[in-house]
């Protein structure tokens, strides 16, 4: 039964005793139950035949696929672009730093688009991998180190399969990052101990072939001017040929000399994205933490977050 509440100035009659009711909220029941008829009951017979025509069962089969959709919908409305927050961090961390144009990698002239595209090389175009079987896991890494040791701008590991395996397993799930890297100001005012800032690169994989992986590496300033067409500064290529007979992939990266990234750089992007694709497992917090937040990148989590990005890419915890 329904209570309604309104204000009165009145005399009311009750039980032919005369009471006297001052201007006060009063709640005043109605004299008859009221029934209303929901709009379900009201349209059921239009609802039933829009449900048929769908393909649904019955109006209840209806009403669940229409929460779904609407919470699929909710969820799409809820995503971020977190390349838009990254841009703007990168925006603001140019004005807070006067010296900003030293600090960023040299911008470079984007791929042609109706350039050939060039074969991507195997393991064996840099070792005969069929020389490699008679040989052991060791002397296998000691010739691959040799064929890059002469090399100023390459990088090159032995990666063991069960580490390997656990990066490829989030980078399949999630091909497409940003790291920070720390940039210096080369400037003669510039002192060593003051903070620089962070620049933001791009961090893309491809899966060109059955047994190669490349992993490039972009500034997020030149990817945001050419998009597909933006050059790696850094590429690295996973060899996985040998995974069966000897449990190891073969890695080697290539630094571009035309830009303003250095060898060590490379390295340093490497390492965080060994750290933020898993290769150290899910263990410890930041671990974890890591990994969920590469994850809510790829999702367009609002939990993602520049600060806590820098924040796990700077932290000595792995």
């Amino acid at each position: 039964m329904w209570r309604l509440t309104r204000r009165v100035s009145a005399n009311i009659r009750i039980s032919n005793r005369l009471l006297s009711v001052s201007s006060n909220s009063i709640v005043t029941p109605f004299a008859f139950r009221l029934y209303c008829s929901s709009p379900e009951d009201k349209y059921r017979e239009r609802l039933l035949e829009e449900a048929e025509k769908l393909g649904f069962n019955s109006i209840k089969e209806l009403k669940d696929s229409l929460e779904k959709d609407i919470e699929s919908k909710k969820r799409e409305f809820n995503k971020v672009d977190p390349l838009i927050e990254l841009e703007d961090y990168q925006q603001r961390n140019q004005m807070a730093n006067n010296n900003s144009k030293n600090m960023m990698t040299k911008p470079r002239s984007p791929l042609e688009p109706n350039s050939p595209k060039v074969p991507f090389k195997t393991l064996n175009s840099f070792l005969d991998v069929a020389k490699l079987n008679d040989l052991s896991k060791q002397e296998v890494e000691f010739l691959w180190r040799a064929r890059w040791a002469q090399n100023d701008h390459a990088l090159c590991a032995v990666v063991p399969v069960a580490i390997y395996d656990k990066i490829m397993a989030n980078a399949r799930n999630n091909p497409i990052f940003v790291l920070p890297l720390p940039r210096q100001a080369q400037s003669e005012d510039a002192k060593p101990s003051e903070h620089q800032g962070m620049e933001l690169h791009y961090i893309q994989w491809q899966f060109v072939g059955p047994q190669t992986t490349h992993c490039m590496m972009t500034s997020l300033a030149e990817y945001k001017l050419h998009q597909e067409f933006a050059r790696p500064h850094t590429t690295f290529q996973f060899h996985s040929d040998l995974v069966k007979d000897k449990r190891i992939v073969c890695m080697n990266g290539q630094v571009e000399p035309d830009t303003n990234i250095s060898v060590q750089d490379a390295q340093l992007l490497l390492l965080n994205v060994q750290r933020f694709y898993g290769a150290m497992g899910e263990e410890t917090p930041a671990a974890k933490q890591r990994v969920q937040l590469l994850r809510d990148f790829s999702k367009g989590s609002p939990q993602f977050s520049v600060e806590k990005l820098i924040s796990l890419s700077q932290s000595m915890e792995n």
